[in-house]
């Protein structure tokens, strides 16, 4: 177990949480709610649930009722992985897009099936120890008797109802007065209240099986949409485990793809080539080196990765390849930006939190409606806001990730999970695209290699690579380092927070000597509590 001594270094100045029992998210009330699983006897996946529920409700600008859902957990003796994001529907073959150059963003046809609800119901029969209906009632506390905007969401609900008003059922459901509400202003959404009620009552079965599965279906054909009833039935869960990446004695563990896991477990093992641990924290070559591993790991994840089940000429264990990866680190100049293809490894995008108790449970838990309110479609009545993860999926012929029915499509959202010596250390997550991965290489770096407790990692300025040579980092790295990566032949594009959300929220547990450290985001609305 590591023991941090803090000492900030970085603008928010905040204070990192030591406890026995710790949440921490994106949202205060939300933390709140999962504090009050644990006191009422609840464990760490109880206090993760609760959380979730309510962060539904308050921060509708993340995730919903509509989102898909990972999550990895320690459950004291062994580590869990649980994939419950939801496939396409049947109809959504490439004929459906023919003409098109890109799968839509919003509507109806960048939908799939929902799986948050389903990673509940079932993280609560298998690890939960309070009733079911019991996680859900703050979240339907705040829905019925409302709560108040929080300021970081007010101002990402104002940027999103801007563009998604026109979107079927949005404005009804989220903008009351016909405007987003304001930061301090008390918001309502009592037919969210009354579904969270029927998932409460039925165990989520109404969601896929009954009046609200039934709801769906009946909009979805109003607005000529693939999604059917038969599509929501049929969905399922994988128990899939972890992939993971050894560096140093820490070892890195990701979900398996559909999502973009993968790519931080090979920015790590290309790394591990590449000296970085001579480097010091926040220098040019440690950030240099960081960003070109990251450009090499994101060339293969775009050339390769999709549903498992569809990656049959390249798979996860040719990517993971050690001597693969110590290849490509040879691509990178130390001392100069490159840009990089996909490599030839066989010859021939959000709310996260995290929680742990004093037995030693700890989870890290991410939803996600993936684009900011997701598809933009509300069904009526409901308050359920569906994703538009289909969004994520390839027109591109014979891609693995080329759209079809009944697929995953490739996602953003991932947890992080960090062990030693095969011990629980850190469960963690980052909010927010294409950082996700990039924000797990730099979170484990940051808290692993040079021993920065979570909070610090958290405050420290973060950078996004986002294509060729270009770099998005947040002008708090300082002057001296922003200029350092330009000679080097970046191109640093100057990104605060506020102006572009692209840097993530950070939500992290660190086991500690009997008992736990947590640090959240300042960038979000992020918060971390524990006793």
């Amino acid at each position: 177990m590591k023991n941090f001594s803090h000492v900030p270094l970085y603008a928010s100045r905040r204070s990192p949480v030591f406890a026995s029992n710790v949440v921490a998210a994106s949202q205060p009330l939300a933390v709140q709610a999962g504090l009050n699983m644990l006191q009422q006897g609840g464990n760490a996946v109880d206090a993760a649930l609760a959380a979730a529920m309510t962060l539904v409700v308050v921060e509708p600008t993340g995730n919903g009722l509509g989102s898909d859902a990972y999550c990895i957990l320690w459950d004291g003796h062994e580590l869990h992985g649980l994939n419950a994001s939801g496939r396409s529907p049947a109809a959504l073959t490439p004929a459906r897009f023919s003409g098109r150059d890109a799968m839509p963003l919003r509507g109806w046809d960048s939908v799939s099936v929902p799986g948050a609800v389903s990673a509940w119901v079932e993280l609560s029969q298998r690890f939960g120890k309070l009733p079911f209906d019991r996680l859900l009632e703050p979240a339907i506390r705040y829905a019925e008797r409302g709560y108040h905007v929080s300021p970081v969401i007010a101002e990402t609900w104002r940027r999103g109802a801007e563009e998604l008003k026109a979107q079927p059922g949005f404005a009804a459901a989220f903008m009351p007065d016909g405007r987003a509400p304001r930061a301090g202003e008390l918001f309502f959404n009592r037919p969210l209240a009354r579904s969270l009620r029927l998932i409460a009552e039925t165990k989520g079965e109404s969601f896929y099986r009954g009046e609200l599965a039934e709801r769906i279906a009946a909009f979805a054909i109003a607005g000529g949409a693939a999604l059917t009833g038969d599509d929501l039935a049929a969905h399922r869960n994988d128990w899939c485990g972890t992939i993971s990446q050894d560096f140093a004695d820490a070892t890195l563990h990701e979900i398996p793809p559909n999502g973009q896991g993968i790519a931080a477990l090979m920015a790590l093992g290309i790394l591990k080539h590449m000296g970085i641990s001579q480097c010091k924290v926040d220098s040019i070559d440690a950030m240099h080196l960081q960003i070109e591993a990251m450009k090499l790991a994101f060339a293969d994840l775009n050339a390769y990765v999709a549903d498992q089940a569809y990656m049959k000429s390249v798979t996860v264990q040719h990517l993971l390849d050690p001597g693969y990866l110590a290849g490509r680190a040879k691509s990178i100049d130390p001392l100069r930006a490159k840009v990089f293809g996909a490599g030839a490894p066989k010859l021939g995008g959000t709310v996260c939190l995290a929680a742990a108790d004093e037995s030693g449970m700890m989870i890290s838990y991410i939803q996600s409606n993936y684009a900011g309110f997701g598809s933009g479609v509300v069904v009526p009545e409901t308050g359920i806001s569906l994703q538009n993860r289909a969004h994520g999926f390839s027109l591109e012929q014979g891609h693995p990730n080329q759209v079809g029915g009944g697929k995953r499509p490739f996602q953003t959202i991932i947890p992080g999970f960090i062990t030693r010596s095969g011990r629980p250390a850190m469960a963690f997550g980052l909010m927010g695209g294409p950082i996700q991965a990039q924000g797990h290489v730099q979170m484990f770096l940051r808290t692993q290699l040079w021993n920065q407790d979570p909070q610090t990692a958290a405050d420290a300025p973060r950078w996004r690579f986002m294509n060729g040579l270009n770099v998005a980092i947040e002008p708090a790295a300082g002057e001296d380092l922003l200029a350092g990566l330009e000679h080097l032949g970046h191109r640093i594009i100057r990104e605060t927070p506020q102006e572009s959300f692209g840097f993530g929220g950070a939500q992290l547990v660190h086991a500690v000597d009997g008992g736990f450290v947590a640090g959240s985001d300042p960038r979000k609305d992020g918060h971390a509590a524990g006793f």
